[in-house]
């Protein structure tokens, strides 16, 4: 998610018909443009950051020979981990790490990610994580295509052209869902309402399109939701993107669905309600996950179909977030610097 222009865009989607004109009168449109304008000169007072180093390569304690199972991370900036300075911070590094020690084996890391990037853009990430014969592979995105007032049935055909493409290749792929805009601090109400309304549509979207692509999703929109808004240290200094402990917390939240989805998510580490779930029509599952926090939605089966009248049947499952290992003492060695990403 770019910062400086996020506001103006959100501002420009009601302004134009983006979904929101019919409920914006010419009063309301001079009040969003002014929280716009507002917005870009709290932004604008900080400096522009880049992109962390990427953190690719094998983590995990020297595992003998075991080879090292493959773990992509494509998306936008919250991929990329914009906000913090270290690649142990990332996403993917405090991913990649907690799945070598669930695992027992190591793990490789390359991230494709670019920050900034829409659903549009996901297809030539696609082909990069590919290269690499992913095992499995996480996708962080959505918060663009929401400042830019992309329809949702746009966004969503892209992201699920890119899960079938993994899936297709045997990895198995976890999306984390369009986050929740509307706790960016410098913007005022009500064009932050807007942005949540908007946030949660997406995320809802999402969910369909990826479980019946073949993936599975996790609700992140509660996670950075209510608890950044009232705990200031979870976001970096330029009030958009997370800090280093808003990073953690997400990935603590995505760490069980990605870890059950190879296979390593330990039995013990949940009570049987919490495995069984609750299973519902993907869209109602969806629009369930969409407002709860770190809710997983994947696909399941009742009474042998995978579809009933309302559609796709889909199991929702709530875990509880576990602590995280630390990257720099499980990284063992780097991806050759001829496999290495820039600007991802």
């Amino acid at each position: 998610m770019t910062r400086a222009g996020t506001a103006r865009r959100l501002a420009a989607g009601v302004a134009y018909g983006g979904g929101g004109a019919g409920l914006a009168g010419a009063g309301l449109l001079g009040l969003l443009r002014l929280q716009a304008r507002s917005a870009r000169r709290r932004v604008d007072a900080h400096t522009s950051q880049a992109d962390p180093p990427s953190g690719d390569g094998v983590y995990g304690r020297g595992r003998g020979r075991a080879k090292p199972m493959v773990f992509t991370v494509l998306g936008d900036s919250s991929a990329v981990g914009l906000g913090v300075d270290r690649a142990a911070d990332t996403p993917g590094a405090l991913l990649a790490a907690a799945l070598a020690e669930l695992a027992e084996r190591p793990v490789r890391l390359v991230r494709v990610a670019v920050s900034g990037a829409e659903s549009c853009e996901l297809d030539p990430q696609v082909d990069r994580a590919l290269a690499e014969k992913p095992d499995v592979a996480l996708i962080m995105i959505g918060a663009n295509d929401v400042t830019t007032r992309t329809r949702p049935a746009v966004s969503v055909r892209h992201l699920a052209d890119a899960v079938r493409r993994l899936r297709a290749a045997g990895a198995e792929v976890v999306v984390g869902t369009c986050p929740d805009l509307g706790t960016i601090r410098p913007i005022g109400q009500p064009l932050r309402l807007l942005a949540r309304r908007w946030s949660r549509q997406m995320a809802a979207a999402q969910t369909i399109a990826v479980v019946e692509a073949g993936g599975r999703t996790v609700s992140l929109g509660s996670v950075l939701g209510p608890t950044f808004a009232s705990d200031r240290s979870l976001f970096s200094v330029d009030e958009f993107h997370p800090s280093a402990a808003g990073y953690a917390a997400a990935a603590a939240v995505i760490l069980p669905a990605l870890a059950d989805a190879v296979g390593v998510w330990p039995a013990r580490a949940e009570g049987r309600r919490r495995r069984r779930g609750a299973v519902r029509p993907v869209a109602r599952a969806a629009a369930r996950a969409a407002g709860r926090p770190g809710t997983e939605v994947r696909a399941t089966e009742v009474r042998g179909s995978q579809t009933g009248p309302l559609g796709t049947w889909a199991r929702l499952l709530r875990r509880r977030p576990t602590e995280l290992p630390s990257p720099e003492e499980l990284r063992t060695e780097e991806v050759p610097a001829a496999r290495a990403h820039d600007g991802a």
